[in-house]
């Protein structure tokens, strides 16, 4: 469905949204508008920006809660995200991470502009400055629960909610414990601890307090690649008159030894292969920083009525090698931003209305230094790559963007919400260097000129409009039909690190437009969750056979999503708790070109590392988290993959079996064992084929983890 032909389905005016709604329902004060205790297990707030039924919302979304992270027993995102229908994280060295939702495993300057990472509803980055990796920036560990919202959400928070959403919502200080204290080890020496705390204040005139930190050690199965990481949540939580205001602090530190790809046709069944790491230079020494403030109450005129007011600082630096650059260069990047949001909700029977603005400004900065002259590669590339500063350019960059979504219900049990977002954003930016493609002293790199291009200062807006529609039927089940879209505009990154004799990138904000048609249900102890989905991606930025950014790519995304859970199956006596979902879909290339590495594009050709086939089936006994012991096991399913643009190349897939045992001395008092790979099994977390190479990075085999943990009420 073309872009315009959706547009006609809006019969909205474009204002200006966003709204920095957090994590407790989600902007309205529970003095006047608490969710019912016995739905709040449902309650999700990522889809509308308002808190809602999951069952309710006519969109596909995934919550993960504390008390499943504390069961699964992750030592990685992936672990927790992979749960979820329709996602595939693929672990990297470390703590990084690649993410596909409804997409491929995207890699690449621009990929991470596909998702978007938020902490209670806030996203964690300025627009055009992501991070591949970002999700290390939040404590997801000990977030109250992970929301995951599958398909296009540009139209409730613009830039780069494209293919998703991921967004930690962080505990309330007054349903935290008094104290939590846990401890955590395991093979390779693996360590971990974590705290929690919150003191329980009598005065209600005082604000609740509390703080929460989780600190990794983890030495690394692989030669050089140890993790020492930090992370420290601070917060505070006060009603004020009739409203609630909310106020965070996050800050993390990570330290990183990076282990590499290993090289060589199915390389990672060879353990001694596996385990070695053939960079073992190669580093990442991150940080970022987070306060935020958020105040929602009940408007004077309407006790159904609400607004709330938000604001954000970030920071971040980041400074790494790039080990899979011939010459291996080093980029520092830093961002300082601040983000301003309001909303007001109204309701008026059977209409309700969201109108929100939101605005952004932030200051980045970026920088590439080759200590030395490159010798790793063939004379001719490594004459193009010369040593000293490839770049060093800042920009400055401003968001406005706004919302308009109105709900309404009609006829019996029939609902219709459209929503219209319109966003602007604007970068400006300075070359530090000197224009074009020399060395930093002015001196060419022969007749062909160096590899890395400077373009000469310039500024860049980008205009945007994204629509949502859905139609649905609320019985016994829940039956929608779902018309959206997405947009992110060009990174930084795509327009402003050009190479050979581009002098300016002409690239426009990718969009993508979706049809989804989902079905929900509840039956006893049994729920379900279906969903087909059709999407349609253009303006798809790529690196062209002459180095050129390009942006005329297009995609197409068929697939089919599913989740069927029972919560206490079998006896009365001894029931088990059993979750299947999983996915199969296409991700296809729509058009033909030639690309960067000598690979040649093909319509209908699978997008490389594009898993059709995605399953997992997860079994605890007793399904119960209140008995005094639990065990559980999941099984993952990860299908063949194309391994480059051409498909040509091929990893098999695998498929892997984890364990867990959860035992609760007391009520104070608990251990957990969780043994990953229990049956040894060789496989790639990530495969990858590129300069006529099979690249992998190798999955760990069977390892344990123990932990002990304490608490008090």
């Amino acid at each position: 469905m073309g872009h315009l032909t959706m547009r006609n389905l809006f019969v909205l005016a474009a204002l200006l949204p966003l709204g920095a709604i957090a994590a407790e329902p989600a902007g309205q004060p529970e003095t006047t508008a608490e969710p019912d205790e016995s739905l709040t297990d449902d309650i999700v707030v990522t889809a509308t920006r308002t808190a809602s039924s999951a069952f309710n919302t006519p969109v596909s979304i995934s919550r993960i809660d504390g008390a499943d992270f504390a069961q699964i027993g992750a030592q990685h995102q992936a672990s927790l995200l992979n749960q979820a229908p329709g996602v595939y994280v693929q672990r990297g060295s470390g703590a990084e991470s690649l993410v596909a939702i409804r997409s491929p495993v995207l890699s690449g300057a621009g990929a991470c502009g596909a998702f978007l990472v938020a902490e209670d509803s806030m996203p964690i980055r300025p627009v055009g400055f992501c991070n591949l990796n970002e999700m290390f920036e939040v404590n997801y560990e000990q977030a109250r629960t992970l929301e995951i919202l599958r398909g296009p959400g540009s139209s409730m928070f613009g830039a780069s909610a494209v293919h998703g959403v991921v967004n930690a919502i962080t505990p309330d200080s007054r349903t935290m414990p008094d104290l939590f204290l846990s401890a955590a080890t395991g093979s390779g020496s693996f360590k971990r601890l974590a705290f929690g705390i919150a003191p329980e204040l009598e005065s209600r005139r005082l604000p609740g307090l509390g703080a929460y930190g989780v600190a990794t050690r983890a030495p690394g199965w692989r030669d050089a690649s140890g993790v020492d990481e930090l992370k420290l949540n601070l917060l505070a939580d006060k009603f004020i008159g009739n409203g609630h205001l909310k106020l965070r602090a996050a800050g993390t530190v990570l330290n990183q030894e990076t282990a590499g790809f290993i090289q060589g046709f199915n390389a990672y069944r060879d353990e001694s292969i596996a385990r070695s790491n053939p960079n073992p230079e190669a580093f990442r020494d991150a940080s970022s920083a987070r306060v935020s403030a958020h105040y929602s109450t009940d408007t004077p005129y309407n006790d159904d009525d609400y607004y709330e007011i938000g604001a954000i600082y970030r920071r971040s630096r980041m400074d790494f090698s790039q080990h899979f650059l011939i010459g291996k260069p080093v980029e520092h990047n830093a961002q300082t931003s601040y983000m301003m949001s309001g909303a007001m909700f109204f309701n008026r029977g059977k209409w309700s209305t969201r109108v929100a603005l939101d605005a952004e400004a932030a200051a980045t900065e970026l920088t590439e230094f080759q200590r030395g002259p490159a010798t790793d590669g063939a004379p001719a590339a490594n004459a193009i790559r010369p040593a000293g500063y490839h770049y060093d350019y800042a920009v400055d960059s401003n968001t406005v963007g706004g919302t308009v979504s109105v709900d309404y219900e009609f006829a019996h049990k029939w609902h219709a919400t459209a929503a219209l977002r319109a966003d602007t954003t604007n970068y400006d930016y300075d070359n530090r260097m000197l224009d074009g493609n020399t060395d930093q002293n002015g001196v060419p790199c022969g007749a062909t000129g160096c590899l890395y291009t400077r373009p000469a200062d310039r500024s860049d807006r980008f205009d945007n409009v994204s629509p949502r529609f859905t139609v649905g039927w609320r019985g016994d089940m829940h039956v929608y039909l779902s018309l959206s879209s997405g947009f992110r505009p060009p990174e930084m990154t795509e327009l402003y690190r050009l190479q050979r004799q581009q002098a300016v990138a002409d690239l426009d904000s990718e969009q993508l437009e979706s049809v989804e048609l989902g079905l929900k249900n509840r039956f006893g102890h049994l729920d379900w969750e279906l969903a087909l989905f059709a999407m349609n991606k253009r303006n798809v930025i790529l690196r062209e056979s002459n180095g050129f950014n390009v942006g005329n790519g297009r995609t197409r995304h068929r697939g089919f999503e599913y989740r069927i859970g029972c919560e206490e199956c079998g006896p009365a006596a001894h029931p088990f708790r059993l979750v299947l979902s999983g996915t199969l879909a296409k991700h296809q290339y729509a058009f033909s070109r030639a690309v960067e590495g000598g690979e040649t594009i093909a319509d209908g050709n699978d997008i490389d590392t594009a898993p059709r086939n995605l399953h997992t089936i997860d079994l605890a006994y007793p399904s119960r988290e209140s008995a005094s012991w639990q065990a559980g096991a999941s099984w993952s399913y990860v299908g063949s993959y194309f391994l480059d643009a051409s498909n040509t190349a091929r990893y098999p897939g695998h498929q892997v079996v984890d364990l867990r045992l959860r035992w609760r001395a007391s009520r104070q008092m608990g251990l957990s064992l969780r043994v990953d790979n229990a049956f040894d099994r060789a496989y790639a977390d990530r495969a990858d084929f590129a300069f006529g190479n099979y690249r992998y990075f190798p999955a760990r085999g069977r390892a344990a983890f123990l932990s002990v943990d304490y608490l008090t009420n």
